[in-house]
């Protein structure tokens, strides 16, 4: 399963990695990329997961970081 996030708050490559390191901490998330210019994060799971637990990664990676919106891809 794939998902696509929308958000809000990254400037640069450290903040891309930021987010990417706690996104691959949630049980199941496979691989991540995160991308500063267009604020989208596209993440890899083996199987489906709670998309709470993904925003509450994104925004546990830095002050400001916020996930918008996440959706199947």
């Amino acid at each position: 399963m794939n998902y696509i996030i929308k958000t809000e708050g990254l400037h640069c490559g450290h903040c891309d990695a930021s987010v990417e390191t706690e996104l691959m901490k949630v049980a199941g998330v496979t691989d991540a990329d995160a991308d500063h210019e267009t604020n989208t994060v596209e993440v890899t799971c083996s199987d489906e997961v709670d998309t709470a637990l993904l925003a509450a990664a994104v925004e546990a990676a830095g002050d400001g970081f916020k996930a918008l919106s996440i959706t199947a891809a």
